[in-house]
């Protein structure tokens, strides 16, 4: 078992459709809480006066097989927009990291709440689209040297972690983490394909609508596999929430959400991204082993950005809400830190 000192949270679970804003583009404060499946409207990020120039919205999925990992963003940023492909070959370490921005949001296209329509991107040497295809989720994009055709499958039941977190009435993010989705298809790189298998490659999403503020520090966890013959995913995140009420940390078993209302405690080596990492609370003990170190920073005007996306293996035990103990002995995933002034 985690560390017992780690803070809990009362989160209530919503049931029925909410609005994220009020009609003045602040937040509705009904909203806050979590869900099982996507019901926030979040339409209203973006209309009238208020946050502008600081709203910002994304869809951000991430594929990991046996012999590749890839990732695709689309993301609107009132005053940018961008298009990103990410794509790893895990036997040879060659990577291709490439897209587009261009100004004022031009070229890119979000739903204005998950799943109510295709999120797509047409920029100067980057094209992709995300949409729904009979229940599961299509993504395709293509550059001059990446092309992404995989299907993320939504099996009966199961169910996404939703999670608004209120910094104030003007600054707060809603997010969707959906993980451990079964995919398929295949990512080309230079010509080379790599083929998803099915039961050994799976589908992670990142989807976000809010303002944040300006400066923001955080980490994000997430892992995918079968374990002991079960659907596992675990969801885990600090930093961006400490102090809310709010927590986006969970464990997906067989497609059955098991959300923790608590806040983990991460240690890593800001000087050695590649050294173990320790993630714990009262029901996550976890040790994360990386092999590969994806280093990223970003600076556009006022915006400035800095990632250490770490793969790798978790290792420990995860508890469940219902009190079941889950050994986790070699779940492929990633831990990362990000450092944001945007």
């Amino acid at each position: 078992m985690g560390d017992a000192g780690t803070p809990l949270t009362r989160e209530r679970e919503l049931t029925g459709r909410v609005a994220l804003c009020l009609p003045n583009g602040q937040l509705n404060r009904e909203s806050v809480g979590w869900t099982r499946h996507p019901l926030h409207d979040t339409s209203g990020i973006g209309r009238g006066r208020v946050g502008r120039g600081r709203n910002k919205r994304w869809e951000y999925w991430v594929f990991t097989s046996p012999t590749a990992i890839a990732s695709l963003t689309i993301a609107m940023l009132d005053y940018v927009a961008t298009c990103e492909m990410w794509v790893l070959d895990r036997r040879t370490l060659e990577f291709v990291d490439g897209g587009a921005t261009m100004p004022l949001s031009r070229g890119a296209s979000l739903p204005p709440s998950h799943g109510a329509g295709p999120a797509t991107a047409n920029m100067p040497g980057i094209e992709a689209a995300i949409f729904e295809e009979h229940g599961s989720t299509r993504i395709r994009a293509a550059s001059a040297r990446v092309t992404i055709d995989v299907l993320a499958e939504r099996p009966k039941g199961h169910e996404s972690l939703g999670v608004v977190v209120p910094w104030s009435d003007r600054r707060f993010q809603y997010r969707v983490k959906d993980v451990a989705r079964p995919a398929r298809g295949t990512v080309t790189l230079d010509g080379t394909s790599h083929d998803l298998p099915a039961g050994e490659s799976w589908a992670v999403l990142d989807h976000a609508r809010g303002r944040w503020p300006y400066r923001m520090t955080a980490n994000w966890g997430a892992a995918s596999g079968i374990e002991r013959g079960r659907r596992l995913g675990l969801q885990l995140a600090g930093g961006a929430s400490d102090g809310t009420g709010s927590t986006e940390n969970a464990v997906s078993l067989d497609g059955r959400l098991h959300k923790l209302g608590e806040e983990l405690e991460w240690r890593f080596d800001p000087e050695d991204w590649l050294a173990p990492w320790s993630i714990r609370s009262r029901h996550i003990d976890l040790r994360f082993e990386p092999f590969y170190e994806r280093s990223s920073r970003t600076a556009l005007g006022v915006i400035h950005s800095e990632t250490h996306q770490c793969f790798g293996t978790y290792r420990g035990t995860v508890t469940t809400d219902a009190g079941e103990i889950i050994p986790v002995e070699s779940l492929f995933g990633w831990a990362e830190f990000v450092r944001n002034r945007w």
